[in-house]
C-alpha cells in the first residue's frame, strides 16, 4: 500500500483507510464482532494504516470495537476518533456542545474505549456555531500539550472557520464528504487545505456504496439503514444515477478496474494530500478499494473521466434538509 503524508509532515498513513462506522451504526444489522474484527486485522495486515471511528457511532460501539481490533497492533496504526455530540440517557444523540468540559470528557470516554493512552487523530465532529471555534481548538491545543491527542482535525466545516480553528491550533486534516456525485469540498475546502498545508480525507468516498455499482433502484434496505431516509436513495434518483455508473464502467474496461476502484483513484488523484476511507463489512470489497492505490491515470484518461461524470447530471440532494443544517457552518 502507497502512503501518504497529512499535515505539515508529521502523520504518515496508508493512500487509503478504512472507515469502521458502517460495522456497527447506520447502515442497517451490525456484522458480527469476531468477523469485524478479522475484517479490520485483515486491512491491517493487507496494509491499511488509517482507521477511522467516532463516540457516536452507536454511540460508542464503534469505538469499542476498534479499540478492541486495533490493540495488539496499536503502535503500528493510526486511529481517528471525533468528538462534539451529547446524549440522552438512552446514549442517543441529542445536541451538539464542544464545551471544554464536554471535549475533555468525551476524550477520556474515546481513550478508555479505544484502549489507548492517545488519540492519533481527534477531529470536532460537527460545528456548534454557538461556541467560538476558538474555544474548541485551544482545548484540543491543552489536551495535544497533555499527551492525550496527538493531531487535530475538524469535519465537515466552512473555510472560514478552518482557518479560525487553524490559527489557534494547527490542524492536520479536514474530513468531509467527497466522491464524484458530492464534490462541495471543492468549493473552497480544497484551496484552504492546499494553503495550510492540511490533509484531506473524504467520507463517503463512494457514494454511501451507490458509486460501487452494486444498487438499482429495486434495492432494499433494512429498516435501519439511513439511507432510504436521503433524497438521493429515492427510487427515481438512483434510476437517473445510474447514468453515472455507466460511465464508470465504460472507463473501467481499458483499466481493468470496477466503479468502486476508479471513484477511489479519481479522488487519489485529486491531490497528494487526499486520503479516502471507504467503509465495508466484507474482505472482498475491501480487497477491491484497496486495489485503486495502484491506478495511475494518464492526463488524458483522468480529464476524460472527469468530464463524462460531469455531464452526468446528478438527481437528488446527497441529505435531508437537517442533516445539511449541520454542515459547513
Amino acid at each position: 500500500m502507497k502512503q501518504r503524508v497529512l499535515g505539515d509532515g508529521d502523520l504518515t498513513v496508508s493512500a487509503i483507510g478504512l472507515g469502521c462506522m458502517g460495522m456497527t451504526y447506520a447502515y442497517g444489522p451490525s456484522g458480527s464482532r469476531d468477523d469485524m474484527i478479522a475484517l479490520i486485522r485483515g486491512a491491517f495486515e493487507r496494509g491499511v494504516t488509517l482507521f477511522d471511528t467516532a463516540e457516536m457511532y452507536g454511540p460508542f460501539t464503534n469505538e469499542e470495537l476498534v479499540g478492541e481490533a486495533l490493540a495488539p497492533i496499536r503502535d503500528q496504526v493510526t486511529i481517528a476518533t471525533k468528538f462534539a455530540h451529547t446524549f440522552d440517557e438512552a446514549g442517543k444523540p441529542n445536541g451538539l456542545v464542544s464545551t471544554s468540559k464536554q471535549i475533555r470528557d468525551a476524550v477520556e470516554g474515546s481513550l478508555r474505549r479505544l484502549r489507548t493512552d492517545v488519540i492519533d487523530l481527534c477531529y470536532l465532529h460537527r460545528v456548534n456555531p454557538a461556541i467560538p471555534i476558538e474555544d474548541v481548538a485551544g482545548t484540543v491545543r491543552e489536551l495535544i500539550e497533555e499527551g492525550k491527542v496527538r493531531f487535530f482535525g475538524i469535519s465537515e466545516a466552512a473555510p472560514q472557520t478552518i482557518r479560525r480553528a487553524y490559527a489557534v491550533q494547527p490542524i492536520t486534516a479536514v474530513q468531509s464528504e467527497y466522491s464524484l456525485w458530492y464534490r462541495h469540498p471543492e468549493e473552497g475546502v480544497l484551496d484552504v487545505c492546499e494553503e495550510l498545508h492540511m490533509g484531506f480525507v473524504p467520507y463517503s468516498p463512494l457514494g454511501r456504496g451507490f458509486l460501487t455499482g452494486a444498487m438499482s433502484a429495486s434495492t432494499q434496505f433494512a429498516p435501519d439503514d439511513f439511507r432510504p431516509t436521503q433524497p438521493r436513495f429515492a427510487a427515481e434518483a438512483m434510476q437517473a444515477n445510474q447514468a453515472l455508473i455507466d460511465v464508470l464502467r465504460d472507463y473501467g474496461k481499458d483499466l481493468h478496474a470496477t466503479p468502486a476502484q476508479l471513484a477511489l483513484a479519481w479522488l487519489l488523484a485529486q491531490r497528494p494530500w487526499i486520503v479516502p476511507i471507504p467503509g465495508t463489512r466484507r474482505l472482498d470489497r475491501l480487497e477491491e478499494n484497496i486495489g485503486a492505490a495502484a491506478i495511475e491515470f494518464t492526463s488524458e484518461q483522468l480529464a476524460g473521466l472527469t468530464a463524462a461524470v460531469e455531464a452526468v447530471p446528478i438527481r437528488g440532494a446527497r441529505a435531508s434538509d437537517e442533516y445539511e443544517r449541520q454542515t459547513n457552518l
